[in-house]
C-alpha cells in the first residue's frame, strides 16, 4: 500500500486509507502515537485511560438520581474495641 505526502498548510502529511483506520480501530479526530523505529514511521492507537469518562458518568448518574451506594453502609462504631 502506498500513500502520497500532501501539503497541509506549512506542514505535510498523508491520508490514512479506511482499511488502515479500521485495523487500528481509530477514526478521524483520534490521537495516534507516532514513533520512529529503524528509519520507519510507526503509528499506534493510544489506549484510553482506564478511568476515562468516569467523572462524566458519575455526574449523569447523580443527575438521574441513580447514585445510591450498592454496598451497605459499614459503620465504625466498633473501632474502639478493636485490638491490634
Amino acid at each position: 500500500m502506498q500513500a502520497a505526502i500532501r501539503r497541509m498548510g506549512n506542514s505535510a502529511g498523508i491520508l490514512l486509507p479506511k482499511p488502515v483506520l479500521a485495523h487500528l480501530q481509530v477514526q478521524a479526530g483520534d490521537v495516534l502515537d507516532l514513533d520512529l523505529e529503524n528509519g520507519r514511521v510507526v503509528l499506534s492507537a493510544l489506549k484510553p485511560h482506564p478511568r476515562a469518562g468516569w467523572a462524566e458518568a458519575a455526574k449523569e448518574l447523580a443527575e438521574a438520581g441513580d447514585d445510591e451506594a450498592v454496598w451497605p453502609y459499614f459503620a465504625n462504631t466498633d473501632d474502639a474495641t478493636l485490638e491490634w
